[in-house]
């Protein structure tokens, strides 16, 4: 709390009488690690390139500390997005790379004491870039080689980049955009049990700090520590079912020198289901439930992603 000018500087702001919503919330680094993926260090052949679309949508509450005078804070969040994936070879090893760029537009709505505010934003959000490298278990195989490799335990990390492109007004403490660079290192191991496959990540969201926030205020927040398990069945090739789970902690905010006490404990569950379409083509489907919640949000979050691949030519040579 900002003392002696009546201003929360945490995820809710009280000025001149009005409820000022902070999407982020919904959509910025607190949104990422609830994010659940399966498969995400699953070997690939090299010379394989991705494409496709993703929509969401989330539904649910944000929390906030309980001293605070806000009640019924609900929030409605669309988002889709493009998504392009490469598969390569480093240093003999099975890499990737995947870039997307998310557009998002949803509704805040809620009370600060009984006088019920709502917030509408939409626009460009934070670009991300991943890259990703299998360090035990997966070297780089031609589509022929993998095809007859047998499956292992692997080990894997990466990093993730995003960018500050994302719709951002310092005149504004609704933002899609969060104006400060996020990245989050992290290692994943995959082990196989026949047709199923256990999937256990750590990782952290770290943010560099924002010199402009809302009306040029200077914004911190500590790491955000993110664990994830999956198990995955495979029910044929390019068939699979998973059940997700997650757990992410930390993310307390500073605004000026000044505490917030928002700091994060949250849960996730979900499952994951995907399916070939015709020829190179595919869906997947996901869904994702808030299981507990400190501060932050809980929310419920439906996605749908679309994906067709190809192999360079070189590649489609080297099938089997």
């Amino acid at each position: 709390m900002r003392r002696g000018d009546g201003r929360c500087a945490g995820s809710l702001v009280w000025t001149s009488g009005a409820l000022v919503l902070v999407l982020a919330f919904a959509v910025g680094p607190p949104a990422s690690a609830q994010q659940l993926e399966p498969r995400a260090y699953a070997p690939s052949p090299t010379g394989a390139n991705f494409v496709g679309v993703v929509y969401g949508y989330s539904t649910g509450d944000l929390l906030f500390d309980p001293t605070l005078p806000f009640s019924d804070v609900h929030a409605r969040i669309n988002s889709t997005g493009t998504f392009y994936v490469r598969t390569f070879g480093l240093f003999g090893r099975s890499a990737s790379v995947t870039a997307t760029l998310p557009y998002t537009w949803g509704t805040v709505d809620g009370n600060v004491g009984e006088t019920y505010r709502r917030a509408d934003r939409s626009g460009l959000a934070d670009a991300s870039l991943r890259i990703a490298s299998n360090l035990m278990g997966s070297p780089a195989l031609s589509p022929r080689e993998f095809a007859a490799r047998k499956p292992a335990t692997t080990l894997g990390a990466s990093l993730i980049v995003k960018a500050p492109v994302g719709e951002y007004d310092p005149s504004k403490l609704i933002n899609i955009g969060t104006n400060r660079w996020t990245f989050k290192p992290e290692v994943g191991l995959s082990h196989p049990a026949g047709k199923w496959w256990l999937e256990l990540y750590g990782g952290a969201w770290l943010s560099t700090t924002n010199h402009d926030f809302y009306g040029g205020q200077v914004k911190e927040q500590e790491p955000i520590g993110v664990g994830q398990v999956h198990v995955v069945y495979t029910i044929r090739p390019r068939t699979w079912a998973a059940l997700d789970g997650t757990y992410y902690f930390g993310g307390a905010t500073t605004v000026n020198d000044v505490h917030n006490a928002d700091r994060q404990e949250n849960s996730r569950l979900g499952a994951t289901l995907a399916l070939p379409v015709s020829g190179r083509h595919s869906l997947k489907l996901s869904y994702a439930k808030g299981a507990t919640a400190r501060v932050g949000s809980k929310m419920d979050t439906y996605a749908v992603a679309w994906q067709y691949f190809w192999f360079d030519r070189q590649a489609e040579a080297a099938k089997p």
